[in-house]
C-alpha cells in the first residue's frame, strides 16, 4: 500500500517539502490548509523598512514573514549591516540567505534545539543585554506575544509589524479530490501539520469529518497536541526537517490516541 503524505504548510512551502519527500522516495502532494496574502494595508511594512537602521535586531516568526516583508521592500532598501535577523527556525533561516543574508547576520536557535521557536531562539538571545535596544518581530496577524513580552522583560523596545494575513484556502480541483481521498481512506494518507491554526482551518472546512482512524506527523508539541484534541488517532512529533519526518514516516506507527 502506498501512503501519500499531505504536506499542509502554505504553497510557497509546500512545493519544497513535497519536492524533497519525492526525493526521499516518499509519495507527497501539496495540500496547503492556510492561504498567505499581503496585509490590506501595506504601509507600515514600507515604515519598518526606513526604520531598520535603528533595530538591534529584526525578528521572523515563518518563512512566510521573510518572504511578504521582502516583497515589500521598497526599491534600493539595503538590508542595514548593523541589524541582525531572528530567526525561529531553518526554514526561516533557508528564506534569509535566500535574500541575500549572511549566516553571521542571523541569529538562529541551535542545530540540536528540541524544537524550532520562539522559546529556542529566546536561548540564543538571552546571554545578550537587551535594555534600551530596539527590536522589531515580523509576524501574520496576530500572533504569540511570548517573545515580545520577554525582551521587554530585559528591558528591550519592542514592536510589531504585519507582513501577511492568513486566508482560508482556495483548493483546486486536484485539492479537493485530495482531500475526499484522504477522508474516504485514512489508512492510505499521512496529515503533516506544522501549524495549529492549519488543524483548525481543517475541521471547520470538514465539520462532519471523524479523525479517529487518521494519522498525523506534527513539528512541534502545540501542534501535536492539537491534533490529539481534534481527534486524530494516530498522532507523532518530529523535528521540522525532510530527515526527521522521512524516519517518523518509516518508522512503525504508534497505538491509536497514543
Amino acid at each position: 500500500m502506498i501512503i501519500t503524505v499531505l504536506v499542509t504548510r502554505p504553497a510557497a512551502q509546500a512545493s519544497g517539502w513535497v519536492q524533497r519527500l519525492r526525493e526521499q522516495g516518499i509519495a507527497a502532494e501539496s495540500l496547503p490548509l492556510i492561504g498567505i496574502e499581503p496585509p490590506a494595508d501595506p504601509a507600515p511594512v514600507g515604515d519598518a523598512w526606513r526604520t531598520l537602521g535603528t533595530r538591534s535586531l529584526v525578528v521572523f516568526v515563518s518563512p512566510n514573514a521573510v518572504e511578504q516583508f521582502f516583497a515589500a521592500r521598497p526599491d534600493g532598501a539595503p538590508w542595514p549591516e548593523g541589524t541582525r535577523a531572528g530567526s525561529t527556525g531553518p526554514g526561516t533561516s533557508q528564506a534569509l540567505r535566500d535574500r541575500g543574508l549572511a549566516d553571521t547576520q542571523i541569529v538562529e536557535p541551535g542545530a540540536k534545539a528540541a524544537q524550532f521557536d520562539s522559546e529556542a531562539l529566546w536561548a540564543r538571545l538571552a546571554p545578550e543585554p537587551w535594555a534600551g535596544r530596539s527590536v522589531l518581530i515580523v509576524r501574520g496577524e496576530g500572533g504569540r506575544d511570548w517573545l515580545a513580552d520577554t525582551l521587554r522583560g530585559h528591558g528591550a523596545t519592542v514592536a510589531h509589524v504585519c507582513a501577511y494575513r492568513r486566508v482560508a484556502p482556495r483548493f483546486t480541483t486536484h485539492q479537493q479530490a485530495l482531500l475526499e481521498a484522504a477522508l474516504a481512506r485514512p489508512a492510505d494518507h499521512v496529515w503533516l501539520f506544522s501549524s495549529s491554526e492549519a488543524i483548525g482551518v481543517l475541521c471547520a472546512a470538514v465539520p462532519e469529518a471523524r479523525w479517529a482512524d487518521a494519522r498525523a506527523i506534527a513539528t512541534h508539541p502545540r501542534i501535536a497536541a492539537a491534533a490529539r484534541e481534534a481527534g486524530f488517532g494516530r498522532v507523532e512529533q518530529a523535528r521540522p526537517d525532510v530527515e526527521a519526518v522521512v524516519a517518523c514516516l518509516q518508522s512503525a506507527p504508534p497505538s491509536p490516541a497514543t
